[in-house]
């Protein structure tokens, strides 16, 4: 899959950087022991964060300060490594889909990075183009029905709007039946080495919890 930045997204963020991690394996409906690893997430942040502190984080920072300059409401339309952290910090479980997006929403929320993760082979075409929203643009976001992406950063493949920090796209969405991964981290801070991290830690997971050995990462800006 080829990625690629639009002038739209350098235009309000010239620093941006991104990490694509590629895999082919199996899914599970759960896995206990990476279950074991969010819980310990989770108990590590309810005593070191709040609700207001977690802005400070320099991913969800960034990628609100980006919100903003696109003309979106961060707190409206919260990105989804900010949503997961503060419904943490509530005391709410953390949503339970499976194994690929419960380990997705683990790596969110350790490096503070909106992930999106996709079933790869229901793209259309082979690249896929991140830029901004459009007034009236059709997007159904996973679990959100119609969704308002007009002002937010959104990857696009040959058929439209597939990822926003806020919320995946239905069409693409990770089930039971997905066997080819896609997963894009973005970083808005511009921290490229912090990106290399989370990938590599995606990566990790991925071997460690769905026996997966295929798997690949580039970093795209």
């Amino acid at each position: 899959m080829n990625i690629k930045v639009s002038g739209e997204i350098l235009n309000v963020c010239e620093c941006f950087v991104g990490a694509a991690v590629e895999a082919r394996c199996q899914n599970s409906l759960f896995c206990q022991p990476l279950w074991e690893e969010i819980d310990a997430m989770c108990k590590k942040f309810r005593e070191e964060l709040t609700t207001e502190t977690l802005k400070q984080i320099p991913g969800i920072e960034a990628t609100r300060r980006v919100y903003k300059k696109c003309g979106k409401d961060p707190s409206r339309y919260r990105p989804s490594a900010e949503a997961l952290i503060r419904r943490v910090l509530q005391g709410k479980p953390l949503y339970q889909k499976n194994t690929f997006v419960d380990l997705i929403n683990l790596a969110s929320i350790a490096y503070g990075y909106s992930i999106g993760g996709f079933d790869a082979d229901k793209f259309v075409g082979d690249t896929l183009t991140l830029g901004v929203g459009k007034a009236g643009e059709p997007y159904e976001g996973i679990g959100r029905g119609v969704l308002n992406i007009e002002g937010l950063p959104v990857y696009r493949d040959e058929l439209g709007g597939v990822g926003t920090p806020t919320s995946d796209n239905e069409r693409t969405k990770i089930d039971l039946e997905t066997t080819h991964l896609l997963i894009l981290v973005n970083g808005y801070d511009g921290n490229q080495a912090n990106v290399k991290a989370n990938a590599e830690y995606i990566a990790d997971l991925l071997k460690k919890h769905c026996n997966c050995q295929d798997v690949n990462y580039f970093i795209y800006k």
